[in-house]
């Protein structure tokens, strides 16, 4: 008994210290125990959502994270994704040799000298950067803990990405786990052998950072882990991603608080096959559409869409993709969002024609709306229920439903379509619409209101009273998208 109060103590200490939330006031985020295809977190099933920065808020000191986090609590996004610090990319601004992605301001390609990693560097007699695999970086750390410690008062939930799949031999080429870029005798292998358990002193730093990352964010509510960034590209094996979530679940053992782990399975939409047991979150990207969720329902766990993008700057695209996505049952979604840059944490810069997708002010006002729109039902007693719809003229569009039968609907119709072999790929029909629905609903009486999703008015209300039998329900006229909420009276 004795030292167990002891523990309690020095936990107590560690989290005053890390300026985290302590498990005394909020259990860590979890799977709903009601309908676990939900997240529960402090108290309340929600839907996770952002439109979130390129990933480098943490490793790229000239971004002020602060700002960007409150730009999310001001339009009520409740998640964003972080990258850990063993994988960077390049500016083709900053190495114009090298190359690297044609995305302006890419906050995870932060210039050579302003990027921290997990890792103590040293500068050598010829310029390059040493990375020392065996001594810990504080300033990383105390800027890691800060994130975490202002997200979770902002009501902002992080995934971490312990790594990422190393695309090219020129990513590789700066990341401090390539043994060119450490003194650590790791061994010498190409991009595509950094994730096998292979190498025996690779895989060695590999599993000290992911203990050393769960043990620096054991404190935090607001966090789930993601074991990898894009694996299915090439060379990631499945054996790695299960030692990787492993030694996370041993890790964590004996701890207060232990956290979700995700899984990024596939671009677009896949069966889940031999799923991990320890994997309670599988992202995808690109889900568009969202087929992955109905293909993985019956593994009772979320499914996130956590990337989309590369669909041209408009709105329209991603707030369908995001709508259309949680309408089917999804847990989380997730747009690439080219406004944040360093010197504009608020969102502010405009894109150059060559940036792979959108993003705004405006469009995080609208996902904002989504937000309140979910999360105003109770979601633990929804699931999908296509047989709402019993018919009905659509007027070329899609329709979705999540609904408790006989108490709550959620209804989605939109015009957003994937084009096939065209750029922007997500195409959206602008002009006016309407719709008859023909619903079929418990014997009852209800109340409905039509939702413009860009607006969050209202844009019509009535009452249904011959629940039981197939009735008509026409739209209002809409562009793009409109949402329908129905609830018993």
């Amino acid at each position: 008994m004795k030292k167990r109060k002891g523990s309690a103590k020095i936990w107590a200490l560690y989290c005053l210290a890390a300026g985290c939330l302590s498990g005394a006031r909020y259990e860590a985020l979890t799977l709903d125990p009601q309908n676990p295809h939900y997240v529960k977190f402090r108290g309340k099933t929600i839907v996770l959502v952002t439109s979130g920065e390129h990933y480098g808020a943490v490793v790229n000191l000239d971004f002020d994270y602060s700002m960007y986090l409150e730009e999310l609590q001001r339009n009520h996004l409740n998640l964003t994704r972080v990258f850990s610090g063993s994988y960077r990319e390049i500016d083709k601004a900053h190495d114009p040799v090298k190359g690297g992605y044609t995305i302006d301001r890419n906050t995870l390609a932060p210039k050579p000298e302003r990027f921290v990693s997990p890792w103590k560097s040293t500068v050598q007699a010829d310029g390059t950067v040493k990375f020392d695999l065996h001594r810990w970086n504080r300033r990383y750390f105390a800027r890691l803990h800060d994130f975490m410690r202002q997200a979770g008062q902002r009501g902002v939930v992080v995934e971490l990405s312990l790594f990422c799949l190393m695309y090219d031999q020129s990513l590789w080429e700066v990341s401090p786990l390539n043994a060119h870029n450490n003194g650590n005798q790791t061994e010498d292998v190409p991009n595509t052998e950094v994730y096998n358990l292979q190498h025996p002193r690779l895989q060695e730093a590999e599993d000290n950072l992911v203990r050393k990352l769960v043990g620096e964010t054991r404190g935090f509510d607001n966090l789930y882990f993601e074991v990898v960034n894009e694996p299915y590209w090439h060379s990631v094996t499945p054996q790695w991603q299960r030692h990787i979530s492993d030694e996370i679940k041993k890790a964590e053992a004996g701890s207060g608080m232990k956290h979700l782990i995700s899984q990024n399975y596939a671009n677009f939409s896949g069966r889940v096959k031999d799923a991990d047991p320890n994997v309670s979150l599988f992202n995808f990207h690109y889900s568009r559409p969202p087929d992955s969720v109905a293909m993985n329902y019956e593994l009772k766990r979320a499914i996130g869409l956590n990337e989309t993008g590369f669909d041209g700057p408009a709105d329209a695209a991603y707030r369908i993709q995001g709508w259309d996505f949680l309408t089917a049952g999804g847990a989380l979604y997730n747009n690439l969002d080219y406004s944040f840059a360093a010197g504009f944490e608020r969102g502010t810069f405009e894109y150059p024609a060559y940036t792979p997708g959108g993003g705004g002010q405006t469009l995080r006002r609208q996902l904002g709306y989504l937000v309140d729109f979910f999360n105003s039902y109770h979601l633990a007693a929804m699931s999908p229920m296509a047989d709402v719809i019993a018919g009905g003229d659509l007027g070329g569009a899609s329709v979705r439903v999540l609904g408790e039968a006989g108490k709550q609907y959620a209804i989605y119709i939109h015009q957003g379509r994937v084009a096939q072999d065209k750029k922007p790929q997500y195409v959206v029909d602008a002009r006016p619409h309407t719709a008859r629905l023909l619903l079929r609903v418990p014997q009852g009486s209800y109340r409905y209101t039509w939702v413009d999703p860009k607006s969050g008015k209202t844009m019509g209300e009535g009452v249904l009273t011959r629940g039981g039998e197939t009735q008509e329900l026409p739209s209002p006229e809409y562009r793009e998208d409109i949402a329908l909420r129905i609830w018993s009276d």
